[in-house]
C-alpha cells in the first residue's frame, strides 16, 4: 500500500491551491486526443481505429453498439493467432455506436431528454492479461482529475456488493482500492448484479464492474442519486473486470486470463468539461443546431423539454440533430435505408428525421441532406469515410426522403381525418387505420404512435396485435399455397367477354426511367371495370369484404414468369385518405385481378390510383435481371447444354433450377460468381423491346423455357440492343431471353451477387439461391469471419492438440457450433462447401483423438479399481468421470480381464448433477441380465436405462452414489444368490 499512498500524496501536491488547472473550454477534438494520448503515452496502449458501425460478422448485433465488439474474439477465445489482434495486450480507441434495435435501443427516448443518443462514441480502453484493477482504476482517476481537471469532490464511485443467491462475494478488493486513491469511504457505494455485474450474454466472459459518477451540482451529499436516473447525477465511465465465465448451467467459472474493459461515452464527457447540463449544449451538436435553424421555419433551439416545450419544436431540434449523424455514419459505413435488419432501423430513423424536420421544424424538403456537411465538419477528422462519402450521403438522404414525404403527407391527412371522425373523446385509434399506413405506406409502428400521441389519442393495441398476427397467418398461407385466390372463374370470365369489358392494359408497368441515377415509376390513374366477390361478379363492396379488382389499365405487376407479384395499395377518387392494400395479383383470361379486402366500398365506374412499392418493385427487377446474368454465366461456365428448369424472383432473394450432370464443384461456382459479378460491375445496359414470336426465335443464342409465350413477344438482351440481334449484324455473345418480366436498365443497380446456396433437386436438376445488393455484401463479410473462425481453431489445434479429455471435449463442441454457423449462415456456398471439409476433418481427428483417451483413462481407472478390488466375481464401485463412454470402456476393460465377473460402476457428473451407470455381466449369466440390472438400478436413481443381456447403460436423476451403490450390490447378491 506504501506505493499507492505515495502516488495519493503526489497527486495532492499537484492539486494543492492554484494548481488546479480548468478545461471547461476544451473542444472536443481535444477531449477525445487527450484520452487517446493518455493512454498511449504515458501507459503504453496501442490506439487502435474504430471498427465500422455495420458488424462484422456477429448476427446477433444490429450495429456495434459498444467499444468491446471488435475485441470479442479475444475475450471468447477464437481470435485467430496469426492475426495482430491476438498481439493485443493493452488497447485503447473511441468507437463509433449506434443504439436503435435489438437489446440496446435508445431510438424512442431519443429528443425526449438531453442525453440520450441513437449514435454516440465510446471512449475505452482495455488489458487483455495484463494490468487489472488497481492499474485501471489509477488510470481512469488520473485522466479525469489531473488531466481533464474534474474536481474530485463531484465524483462518486460504485462497485459490486456481492449477491448472496448467485454465492457472489462484495467485490472489496475495488472498494479498497478507490479508498487507498483517496475517495472518501460515503463516495464508495455498492450495488447489485443489474447495476455493477457485466455479462457478454447467457454465457461467455463476465464479471463485476465499478462505475465513476458526476454531480452537475455539487456541494453536497449526492450519493442518493448515484444509480438512481437522476440528470444531476450521471455515470461517466464503466470499468469491467472481466474474471470469470459464466457457463451453460448458470456457475460461474474464474477465468485462465483476466482481463479489463472500459467504456465512457464522448458526449457526456464533453458536456461535463463544457460546464453543460445537456450534450446538445456542447460543441458536438450546437454547430448542427445552428444549422437547422437556418433551414427551418421556427425559432431558435431553447433546450426545453416536457411541457415546456410548446409544439414539441425543441425536442425536433435534438431528434433531426442525433438522427443526421447517426445516418451519415451508418451511410458512410455501408447501412442503406432498407427493408429488414440494420437497413429497416435506418429506414426508421429517416423517416423519423423528415417528419420532425418537415412537419414540426417547417424546413423544406431537402433540409435534411443539407446538414451533412455541418456533420463532416464536426466528426470528418475522426472518420475520414465521412468526407469520402459526403456526396453519397446526401443523395441516399434526398432519394429516401423523397419518398418518404409523399406518404408522409398522405398518412398525416388520413390520420387526421380518422381522429376527426372517432367521436367521443378517450375513444381508442382505429388499428386497421394504423395497421394500413405501417403495411401500405411504410410506417413504423412507433411513429404511427409518435403521430398520435401528439394528437392526444393511443391506437387500439389489442386489435393492432391481432391485425399483425393474421397477417403473419395469412403470409405464411400464401407461401404454402393455402391462401385462395380471388381468381373470376370460367363464367365470370364469359360474362366479362360478353359485355365487352376489355383486357387489361398492363403495360404502364414498364414504364419506368431512370433519372440522376434513381429510378422513377410514373403515377396511374384507372377506373375499376368489374368486382368479383369469391362467387360472381358484383357492382359493388362493402367494406372489409374480400374481392377481386379488375381495372382498365395498371401499372402493377401479376405473378408470371416466375417473378413475384407487386406490392402496393389503390386510393379512390373522393376518398384519397382510404388505403385499399392490394394484397395479391394475378391474371385471367387477359385481366389483371388485384385482390383486395375493401377498405370502404367501392363500385364499378369508381376512379382510382395505383400506389407501388417501388422498393418492391425495385428488388425484384434486380432479382430477375441477375437471374438472366446468371443463367448467361452457368452456359458460360458449363457449357451451353446447361438449360433452364424453372425460376423464382422475390424481393429477397432468387432461385434458379437448371439441367446438370451433377453439382457444381467450388471452383465452378466461383467461376460463375465472378462471370455475373463482372457484367454488373461492366454496368451493362439492359434492352427490351416486343416483337413477333416467329421472329424472335430466329434470334442467335436466344435462351427459351418450356411455357407457352404471347405473340407478339418481349424479348430481353444485354448490352446488344434487340433490333441488332434481329438483323443479325452481330456475332457477340450475350444474354437473350424471351421475358415478360420487369426488369433494370443497367446491371450495376445489382451491385453484388453471391449464390448461397447449390444442390441436386433431382438426378440432373441443380437449384441454385442467391442473394443481392447488401445482402450479398453481408454474405461475403460473413464468409470471411466464419474463415478466419476456422483458421483459428485449425491453427491452435495445430499449435496444442488436446493432451486431456476436457480439452478434446471443449475443441469437439467448438468445432461443432461453428460447423452449425457454416452451414445455416448466408455465405458464398463455394467458401461454405471448403470450410465444411475443413471441419469435417478436423471433427474427426479431434473424435479419434477423444476415443484414444478415453480408452487411456478407462485403462488408468481400470487399474485403480483392481488395485482396490482384485479379481472379484461382483464388483460394484464408483470413478470419477463426467463421460458415459469412459464408464462404459471402463467396465469393458474390467469384465475383459475377469470374464466371469458381474461389474457394475456409478460416476456422479459434476456439471449436470446426474449419476451415470454403467454394467456388465457374464455371457452364462441368466439369473442377472445386465438391462434388468442398470434399468433397476438407475429407477431408483429417478432415471432409466436401456441395453443388453450382456451390456448396459443409463443415467439417473438424482440420489446419495454410496447408498445407490449398496443398493446396486444387494440387488445382484439377491439375483445371483451370491
Amino acid at each position: 500500500m506504501s506505493r499507492l499512498l505515495l502516488q495519493k500524496l503526489q497527486r495532492l501536491r499537484r492539486l494543492s491551491p492554484g494548481s488546479e488547472r480548468s478545461l471547461s473550454s476544451l473542444p472536443s477534438a481535444q477531449v477525445r486526443k487527450t484520452f487517446l494520448d493518455f493512454f498511449r503515452d504515458k501507459h503504453r496502449h496501442l490506439v487502435v481505429p474504430s471498427a465500422p458501425v455495420r458488424p462484422r460478422g456477429d448476427p446477433s448485433l444490429l450495429f456495434v453498439n459498444a467499444g468491446m465488439n471488435q475485441f470479442k474474439p479475444i475475450f471468447l477465445g477464437t481470435v485467430d493467432p496469426r492475426s495482430p489482434m491476438a498481439s493485443y495486450r493493452r488497447v485503447a480507441n473511441s468507437q463509433r455506436c449506434v443504439r436503435a434495435g435489438g437489446k440496446h435501443n435508445d431510438l424512442d427516448d431519443v429528443g425526449r431528454d438531453m442525453y440520450h443518443h441513437t449514435f454516440f462514441e465510446m471512449l475505452g480502453n482495455w488489458s487483455f492479461g495484463d494490468y487489472f484493477k488497481e492499474e485501471a482504476c489509477q488510470m481512469a482517476w488520473s485522466l479525469l482529475t489531473e488531466h481533464y481537471g474534474i474536481p474530485p469532490e463531484r465524483l462518486y464511485v460504485s462497485y459490486f456488493g456481492g449477491d448472496a443467491a448467485s454465492g457472489l462475494l462484495a467485490d472489496e478488493e475495488t472498494r479498497n482500492i478507490w479508498l487507498d486513491l483517496g475517495v472518501p469511504p460515503a463516495r464508495v457505494l455498492p450495488f447489485g448484479l443489474k447495476d455493477n455485474f457485466w455479462e457478454m450474454g447467457d454465457t461467455g466472459p463476465c464479471g463485476p464492474c465499478t462505475e465513476i459518477h458526476y454531480d452537475h451540482i455539487g456541494g453536497r451529499d449526492a450519493a442518493r442519486l448515484v444509480n438512481a436516473d437522476s440528470p444531476e447525477v450521471v455515470e461517466i465511465w464503466n470499468l469491467v473486470f472481466i474474471q470469470y465465465n459464466r457457463e451453460a448451467d448458470h456457475s460461474l467459472r474464474l477465468l485462465p486470463q483476466f482481463s479489463v474493459d472500459t467504456g465512457m461515452g464522448l458526449e457526456r464527457l464533453v458536456s461535463i468539461l463544457q460546464g453543460k447540463r445537456s450534450n446538445y449544449d456542447t460543441d458536438l451538436f450546437t454547430p448542427l443546431l445552428d444549422a437547422i435553424h437556418q433551414r427551418s421555419g421556427v425559432g431558435p433551439y431553447g433546450g426545453r423539454t416536457g411541457e415546456a416545450d410548446a409544439g414539441q419544436v425543441d425536442r425536433a431540434y435534438r431528434v433531426v440533430a442525433d438522427h443526421i449523424r447517426t445516418l451519415s455514419v451508418c451511410i458512410a459505413d455501408g447501412i442503406h435505408p432498407g427493408m429488414s435488419g440494420a437497413e429497416l432501423v435506418l429506414r426508421r430513423i429517416l423517416r423519423r428525421a423528415v417528419r420532425f424536420s418537415v412537419e414540426v421544424l417547417k424546413a423544406p424538403q431537402g433540409a435534411l441532406a443539407s446538414l451533412v456537411p455541418t456533420v463532416v465538419h464536426i466528426l470528418g477528422d475522426t472518420n475520414p469515410d465521412l468526407t469520402r462519402e459526403a456526396d453519397r450521403i446526401v443523395d441516399v438522404i434526398n432519394e429516401n426522403e423523397a419518398h418518404f414525404l409523399s406518404s408522409l403527407q398522405h398518412g398525416s391527412r388520413l390520420i387526421q381525418r380518422t381522429v376527426s371522425r372517432m367521436g367521443a373523446a378517450g375513444s381508442p385509434f382505429p388499428a386497421s387505420v394504423a395497421w394500413s399506413l405501417h403495411r401500405d405506406l411504410g410506417f413504423p409502428l412507433d411513429l404511427v404512435d409518435l403521430m398520435l400521441e401528439e394528437r392526444g389519442v393511443q391506437v387500439d393495441r389489442l386489435e393492432l396485435d391481432r391485425l399483425i398476427s393474421e397477417n403473419q397467418k395469412m403470409l405464411l398461407e400464401q407461401q404454402a399455397g393455402v391462401r385462395p385466390r380471388l381468381l373470376p372463374d370460367v363464367l365470370s370470365l364469359a360474362e366479362l367477354q360478353r359485355s365487352g369489358v376489355p383486357n387489361t392494359d398492363d403495360t404502364p408497368k414498364y414504364r419506368y426511367q431512370l433519372e440522376d441515377g434513381r429510378y422513377v415509376f410514373p403515377a396511374c390513374r384507372a377506373t375499376v371495370l368489374a368486382l368479383y366477390d369469391g362467387e360472381a361478379l358484383v357492382p359493388e363492396v362493402s367494406e372489409g369484404q374480400r374481392c377481386g379488382v379488375i381495372l382498365d389499365r395498371t401499372c402493377f405487376y401479376s405473378e408470371q414468369g416466375g417473378q413475384s407479384h407487386d406490392q402496393g395499395y389503390l386510393t379512390r377518387d373522393g376518398l384519397q385518405d382510404v388505403l385499399y392494400s392490394v394484397e395479391a395479383v394475378t391474371r385471367a383470361g387477359g385481366y389483371v385481378v388485384h385482390q383486395i379486402t375493401a377498405a370502404d366500398k367501392l363500385r364499378t365506374g369508381d376512379q382510382v390510383h395505383l400506389h407501388l412499392d417501388q422498393a418492391h418493385r425495385l428488388s425484384c427487377m434486380a432479382k430477375h435481371t441477375a437471374t438472366h446474368i446468371l443463367n448467361f454465366a452457368l452456359r458460360k461456365v458449363l457449357g451451353q447444354s446447361v438449360q433452364q428448369r424453372g425460376s423464382h424472383i422475390s424481393a429477397d432473394r432468387l432461385r434458379f433450377d437448371f439441367s446438370v450432370k451433377g453439382s457444381l464443384s467450388s471452383s465452378q461456382l466461383q467461376q460463375v460468381e465472378t462471370c455475373v459479378n463482372d457484367i454488373i460491375s461492366a454496368d451493362q445496359v439492359v434492352h427490351s423491346l416486343e416483337v413477333p414470336l416467329q421472329k424472335a426465335r430466329t434470334i442467335q443464342g436466344l435462351r427459351t423455357v418450356d411455357e407457352v409465350y404471347p405473340d407478339p413477344v418481349r424479348v430481353v438482351s444485354l448490352q446488344v440492343p434487340v433490333s441488332e440481334l434481329l438483323d443479325g449484324g452481330t456475332e457477340r455473345e450475350t444474354s437473350v431471353e424471351l421475358c415478360c418480366g420487369t426488369h433494370l436498365l443497367q446491371t450495376s443497380t445489382i451491385q453484388d451477387l453471391v449464390i448461397v446456396s447449390e444442390k441436386q433437386l433431382v438426378k440432373g436438376i441443380s437449384r441454385i439461391v442467391a442473394v443481392t445488393g447488401q445482402d450479398a455484401v453481408q454474405a461475403r463479410d460473413m464468409g470471411r469471419v466464419l474463415s478466419q473462425e476456422v483458421d483459428s481453431l485449425s491453427a491452435r489445434l495445430s499449435d496444442s492438440a488436446p493432451s486431456s479429455l476436457g480439452s478434446a471435449h471443449h475443441f469437439s463442441k467448438e468445432a461443432s457450433t461453428l460447423s452449425d454457423s457454416v452451414d445455416n449462415t448466408p455465405i458464398p456456398q463455394w467458401q461454405r462447401r471448403e470450410l465444411q471439409a475443413r471441419l469435417r476433418a478436423m471433427l474427426r481427428a479431434i473424435n479419434t483423438l477423444i476415443r484414444k483417451l478415453e480408452t487411456q483413462q478407462a485403462a488408468k481407472n481400470a487399474e485403480v479399481l483392481f488395485q482396490k478390488n482384485g479379481k472379484k466375481e461382483l464388483l460394484v464401485d464408483c470413478v470419477e468421470t463426467d463421460s458415459l463412454s469412459v464408464l462404459m470402456k471402463t467396465v469393458n476393460q474390467l469384465s475383459a480381464a475377469t470374464p466371469l465377473s458381474h461389474v457394475m460402476l456409478l460416476s456422479h457428473q459434476k456439471d449436470s448433477g446426474k449419476i451415470l451407470c454403467a454394467c456388465q455381466v457374464p455371457k452364462e449369466s441368466s439369473t442377472l441380465p445386465a438391462s434388468d440390472w442398470a434399468v433397476a438400478v438407475c429407477r431408483q436413481l429417478g432415471g432409466s436405462a436401456g441395453g443388453s443381456a450382456l451390456v448396459a447403460k443409463g443415467t439417473g436423476s438424482f440420489g446419495d452414489i454410496k447408498e445407490a451403490l449398496r443398493w446396486a450390490e444387494d440387488f445382484a447378491r439377491q439375483k445371483t444368490k451370491r
